[in-house]
């Protein structure tokens, strides 16, 4: 399994973190659920706007999937952010997730 990880800063000046979260559940979550080799995320974020992306994927490959129409959806939520997100991909050493429900 492999990892795409998205550190980001959100702007709490302008945007809350419940809203910012709320967007990227209505405008990004389904076009991951429909890209190829997708098998969830991970979304850690705290009160200052600090916040960690975590995509898995069943491939190197899947975890490049869609990067143009990445690069080209985060200039459209560019005022959301302090700076502009960090990107990296990596390979899963290990996991070990309790089981979440949603909401």
């Amino acid at each position: 399994m492999h990892a795409r990880a998205t550190l980001l800063e959100i702007d709490t000046l302008r945007v809350a973190v419940d809203a910012a979260l709320a967007t990227f559940e209505t405008d990004v979550l389904p076009g991951l659920r429909e890209a190829p080799g997708y098998e969830g995320a991970l979304v850690l974020s705290n009160e200052e706007g600090k916040g960690l992306i975590v995509t898995f994927w069943a491939t190197p490959e899947g975890a490049d999937t869609g990067e143009r129409e990445y690069l080209g959806r985060l200039a459209e939520y560019m005022t959301l952010f302090r700076s502009a997100p960090g990107r990296e991909r990596y390979e899963v050493a290990l996991a070990e997730l309790p089981a979440f429900a949603s909401g």
